[in-house]
């Protein structure tokens, strides 16, 4: 099927309208999405966009009991993906503004005062990334969606002191997935970057997807390219499990199945491992758009960890690694669900908490930040990026409403 015909099935699939109706969430409530799929298009694809409006005078973020949730910083460009520096500063990707900016606020403080440009003149930023690892850094590295740049850096740096580097200087780029995650291996030697795919379920053929929806392995100074892994959709972040070498993504799937096809993902990501896209999916659950390609992968395609609710659209991670939340939160994964357009019952706009054993998804996830989707199927703000302060704090970014948040544990 064409990319046209594509977009014009889904328009058919529901009118303009229908009436915008949302899923009831609350904090604490847990979901275990089964691997029992069901069969394609049992339901219609459905176009059913969030509708962004003002934040409500009356708009609460809710959390669990003894959480607390306040707003960290306001005004920001639609703030995508954070990461924390070892000092303790907030790198914020401002995609939309071509730029990366610094946000710091003395550990304890909930509302951050200063901000700062750390780096402009980049095209739609989004990962970022400290090396070498650990507490000392020489660069922070930032990812384009052409190109992986660096520039110098020094802890407390708050603006770029030289030229950023070119580190990678051809990333796939243009068609529907823009967004570049990075992750350096634990040991420093390599860089990994995911790169999405660029059509939704390989419509336009394989030859413009070379390179793409992969996780691809670099040398920290971009050499000696590898496939780390492959048949990820849209691995939209990436990052280090609690026990310092497994691989953790965050994977949207496919549009037009239906509502409830396929699930999105957070898995451990296997070197070498193949994640089925685009002929397979959820293991070895064949496209209806393949029918009958590439039988010799299906034995060889893996199955995620933990299931997400169909286009939920998981885009950040980060693994609670802090001392502030309750000790049994220690090594659990939180993620930013932006909130999904091809679902007739809209569906997250909310953090998560994936819980973890022995670093490994128990397959089971809680609801942890909720409000933004409101009752009458209204939306006011999109999570995108989750980090964790110094002071073991949970920030994340809202690019509906530009707005960084702050979650703390003030119930001791």
């Amino acid at each position: 099927m064409t990319l046209a015909r594509f977009t014009l099935a889904l328009l058919a699939a529901v009118s303009f309208g229908s009436p915008a109706w949302a899923q009831a969430d609350q904090p604490g409530t847990a979901h275990r999405i089964s691997a029992d799929l069901p069969a394609p298009f049992t339901t219609p694809s459905a176009v059913n966009p969030p509708r962004l409006v003002a934040r409500p005078a009356d708009a609460v973020l809710a959390a669990p009991p003894g959480f607390t949730v306040s707003e960290f910083l306001d005004g920001l460009t639609r703030p995508r993906l954070l990461t924390a520096a070892p000092n303790g500063d907030i790198f914020v990707a401002e995609s939309a503004a071509d730029r990366v900016t610094v946000v710091r606020a003395p550990p304890g403080v909930s509302h951050a005062e200063q901000h700062e440009i750390f780096a402009a003149d980049l095209n739609r930023p989004f990962g970022i990334a400290f090396y070498p690892p650990g507490p000392d850094p020489r660069w922070v590295y930032i990812a384009n969606e052409d190109s992986v740049v660096r520039f110098a850096y020094r802890n407390g740096d708050l603006h770029t002191s030289g030229s950023p580097e070119t580190v990678i200087r051809a990333l796939p780029n243009g068609g529907n997935h823009w967004t570049r995650a990075l992750a350096f291996t634990a040991d420093g030697k390599h860089l990994l970057v995911s790169v999405g795919s660029a059509s939704n379920d390989a419509e336009g053929g394989m030859a413009r997807e070379t390179d793409r929806a992969d996780i691809l392995e670099f040398d920290p100074d971009g050499g000696h390219k590898t496939v780390y892994a492959s048949g990820l959709r849209n691995a939209s972040d990436i990052g280090i499990a609690s026990d310092g070498r497994t691989l953790l993504a965050v994977v949207n799937e496919r549009d037009g199945l239906g509502d409830e096809l396929p699930p999105d993902y957070l898995t451990r990501v296997q070197p070498g491992g193949f994640y089925g896209w685009p002929w397979y999916y959820i293991g070895a659950h064949a496209d209806p758009h393949h029918p009958g390609e590439r039988p010799e992968l299906a034995r060889s395609v893996l199955t995620p960890d933990l299931l997400i609710q169909p286009h939920s659209a998981p885009l950040g991670l980060v693994v609670y690694e802090g001392a502030q939340f309750p000790a049994e939160y220690k090594g659990d994964v939180f993620v930013a669900l932006h909130g999904s357009w091809n679902r007739s019952v809209r569906t997250g706009y909310k953090i998560v908490r994936v819980r973890m054993k022995d670093g490994v998804p128990t397959g089971e996830y809680d609801d942890f930040v909720t409000g933004f989707l409101l009752p009458n199927g209204m939306v006011w703000g999109r999570p995108v990026g989750v980090t964790v302060a110094q002071d073991g704090a949970l920030i994340f970014s809202d690019d509906g409403s530009g707005t960084l948040w702050c979650v703390a544990y003030t119930k001791k």
